[in-house]
């Protein structure tokens, strides 16, 4: 049985993907929810997000763990490998058949763009125009193309962030009827994530705010496999000078290479730390002396810019 969260002892996760190398805004998030955990003397899960097989870079799951320990994060028991889970994740792909909450999809993403006309956020893509949606699960027999299965959103699920309060993010406008399998055979993001986290009783989800439009989507799997929902906290991005994301544009702020140039750990948990609100000024620290100072109402909303200085000033010049 699910406890209500004021009766339940914390559960967090840091969730760390193969896909490419960990970089300092990656490094502020996971701060953040390693605080949040240590600060509730609560558990601190790590899962190894490897579904992805076509864009997993060989070593980068090691690397992210050796970044982790580098950062002095740490976490309670064995990490979970998401590959090693295939048959939780099916089990729940046969719950969401059973309820005709799933339909089977043969549309690329050339069709996809060619039928789109409305605008769309960024990284979200165009809403999905509903061309396969007349499709019942079972259809999936007179079907002779590769297909995904898309999930019907018949609403858009608000929520209330811990960190940025009421949130309403209409899924018509934002996406539409969203894929949970891929037609490569393996789960997608949003039905992996949810059966992960309600399989580990994973409590309070801290990640960053370009993920705020999968949460209506995950309280709808949520809600269809009958699970309780965690309390969602979505952080501010770490930016660039230009105001985008960061990316190879902005130099290398990669963990890995800042740790082989030498940098201290604790200088780069001082910036992030003073990114947050928690120092009056970037000083070297370490997490553990972070915990007493851990607010997450002291963190600005705005995005933290990382300008080229602030790096230098902690010994590391980005190329």
């Amino acid at each position: 049985m699910n406890l209500p969260l004021s009766e339940a002892a914390y559960v967090g996760r840091l969730a760390p993907s193969p896909t490419g190398a960990q970089h300092v805004g990656n490094a502020r998030t996971y701060l953040i929810a390693w605080l949040a955990a240590r600060r509730a003397d609560g558990r601190l899960l790590l899962r190894i997000e490897d579904i992805d097989s076509p864009r997993v870079k060989p070593g980068a799951a090691q690397q992210a763990l050796d970044d982790l320990h580098w950062l002095g994060l740490d976490w309670d028991g064995t990490p979970i490998v998401q590959s090693q889970r295939l048959p939780l994740y099916e089990a729940a792909l046969s719950l969401l058949r059973e309820q005709e909450l799933i339909y089977p999809c043969t549309c690329t993403r050339s069709d996809i763009a060619a039928a789109a006309s409305a605008p769309h956020l960024e990284h979200e893509g165009p809403a999905y125009p509903g061309t396969c949606a007349h499709r019942r699960a079972d259809d999936l027999s007179r079907l002779d193309r590769p297909f995904a299965w898309r999930f019907r959103v018949s609403d858009s699920p608000e929520f209330m962030d811990a960190y940025r309060g009421p949130v309403s993010i209409d899924l018509r406008q934002v996406g539409g009827d969203f894929v949970v399998w891929k037609s490569a055979g393996t789960p997608a993001y949003q039905l992996a994530v949810v059966v992960d986290d309600a399989d580990s009783g994973v409590t309070e989800v801290i990640r960053g705010d370009d993920l705020l439009p999968s949460t209506p989507r995950q309280l709808l799997l949520y809600r269809a496999l009958k699970r309780r929902p965690p309390r969602f906290v979505h952080v501010p991005l770490v930016v660039g000078e230009d105001g985008r994301r960061l990316a190879k544009r902005h130099g290398d702020t990669r963990l890995g290479t800042i740790r082989a140039a030498g940098v201290r750990p604790e200088t780069l948990v001082g910036l992030l730390a003073w990114s947050c609100g928690w120092l009056r000024r970037p000083e070297p620290i370490s997490p553990t002396d972070l915990i007493p100072l851990f607010d997450l109402r002291l963190i600005p909303t705005h995005p933290f810019v990382l300008r080229s200085e602030l790096l230098q000033q902690i010994g590391y010049s980005p190329i």
